[in-house]
């Protein structure tokens, strides 16, 4: 058999394997998009609401401790520090970790809170980097300020572990504002299910959005294609997908999410060595208290409102979904003892080699088909035809799921965004599938093939003033 052969058989087979495979993941993606959906509507909002009314005045909701590296972050820091100070919840503290910024950070938090060093004992519960002081200001009686020596944002994380006096800790993102109620929401998990260990809330782009003092104002229709696209990618891929993992869920999004601190700190705290911190984390613990043969729960709260300045150019975007896809091989490779395993359930049998066959191995399989399927075309091995009912159903396939996520943000927050607005949401649904999508895959693919270059770095993303974007909308 000659290689031409050996290469004709190689192109059917894959030219088919891809198109099934293609749509076995549009038929799961369908599946968790309805999921999703009879989940919310489930949901009985009027009650949803008289309960956290009800849990703000309650004396067992457990204080927290909300920990929030920054590095080079001094457009949005005294902003954000001011709005988190301004929360509704009955008792917290706010820990700023400064990770070495080169920029104006520190003087800009020094300066804004009239920060002082104090002496005081620290309990190292996690190694992490040289601490040089902790501020304080007796006006500002719930917020510290560490500034350390740079080691990455899990190491600020495990600093702001060490300092924290609370029972429970939120992560939460310098360049990212939540919504008043948003620690309300996910605090009320840990005490209506004691078994609760971490609740997520839901990262929403904030491009467009008018956000004043942590407070959302109203919704707009970002100017840029690049926003729009990914206002929709994030309707239909993270809502939907982490609703309806449930308990499974893997991932629990780095900008904000809350964790029974103990849980972490017997874990192991945050895992220095790797830029996927906060999937990492989530399974790590998924691994601990299966193999301690210990009772948990992990929640997704979509209530909770996290938002996020998304990349403005592709460049920007390249550099997130770069990491994105080598943390997520990060953890995978770490944790592959338990792909498969019946010992952790639904997460072994079912959320990682989930993670592995199409998140993964997704990628190049995706990208692949990219090349392979027009030159099996040139070379008449595949039917022209059969290309083009593929094609559609493809694009027909990914359109619904999109316009499905749009729904399903109706749904969530109802009002919030216009009918007109849903329609030109739509529009991008529709267009996303010639390009966009394409791109992600690319950039995710030779974030893979350049996984040693990359594996310790976070890349930089130009971000905007919050207030800022704000001011301009209003005008």
């Amino acid at each position: 058999m000659t290689i031409l052969n050996l290469l004709r058989i190689f192109i059917r087979f894959f030219n088919y394997f891809c198109m099934g495979y293609t749509l076995v993941l549009g038929v799961i993606y369908l599946v968790q998009l309805i999921t999703a959906l009879i989940k919310v509507r489930k949901q009985d909002r009027g009650k949803i609401s008289e309960d956290y009314m009800r849990y703000a005045q309650s004396p067992n909701l457990l204080p927290i401790s909300l920990i929030v590296p920054a590095h080079n972050e001094q457009e949005n820091i005294v902003q954000n520090v001011k709005d988190l100070l301004k929360l509704e919840y009955p008792e917290f503290e706010v820990i700023v970790v400064n990770d070495g910024s080169t920029d104006l950070t520190h003087t800009k938090i020094i300066e804004a809170f009239d920060l002082y060093p104090i002496e005081g004992a620290v309990k190292i519960k996690i190694p992490t980097k040289e601490i040089h002081n902790v501020y304080y200001n007796t006006d500002y009686p719930n917020l510290y300020y560490i500034d350390k020596e740079n080691g990455g944002k899990s190491d600020s994380l495990n600093a702001g572990i060490n300092q924290s006096q609370y029972p429970l800790f939120a992560c939460l993102d310098a360049d990212s504002r939540i919504e008043r109620n948003a620690l309300l929401i996910l605090g009320e998990e840990f005490i209506k299910d004691t078994t609760t260990v971490v609740a997520g809330g839901f990262v929403r782009i904030a491009n467009g959005s008018v956000i004043e003092q942590g407070e959302w104002k109203r919704f707009e229709v970002p100017p840029k294609m690049i926003e729009r696209f990914q206002i929709v990618e994030y309707f239909r891929s993270f809502l939907a997908g982490r609703l309806s993992w449930g308990k499974a869920l893997l991932i629990v999004s780095g900008a904000f999410g809350v964790f029974n601190k103990q849980v972490v700190i017997d874990a192991g705290g945050y895992k220095t060595d790797t830029i996927g911190e906060d999937m990492e984390i989530v399974v790590r613990i998924h691994r601990f208290m299966r193999k301690n043969k210990r009772k948990y729960n992990v929640k997704f709260c979509p209530e909770a409102i996290c938002w996020t300045q998304g990349p403005m150019s592709f460049s920007d975007l390249k550099v997130q979904r770069r990491r994105w896809q080598i943390g997520l091989f990060d953890t995978l490779k770490a944790h592959f003892i338990m792909t498969f395993n019946p010992r952790f359930r639904t997460v072994g049998l079912l959320s990682i080699p989930y993670s592995w066959m199409f998140e993964f191995f997704g990628t190049a399989v995706e990208t692949l088909g990219y090349f392979i399927i027009p030159f099996s075309l040139i070379m008449g091995e595949l039917n022209m035809y059969f290309f083009i009912i593929y094609f559609l159903l493809a694009v027909m396939l990914g359109i619904m799921l999109s316009i499905g996520g749009i729904i399903l943000e109706q749904n969530t927050r109802k009002g919030c965004m216009s009918s007109q607005q849903a329609m030109r949401l739509s529009l991008y649904a529709i267009l996303e599938n010639f390009g966009y999508r394409q791109a992600i895959t690319l950039f995710r693919f030779g974030g893979l093939m350049r996984y040693r270059k990359y594996k310790r770095s976070w890349g930089v993303i130009k971000r905007k003033e919050f207030n800022v974007m704000s001011e301009r909308k209003s005008t």
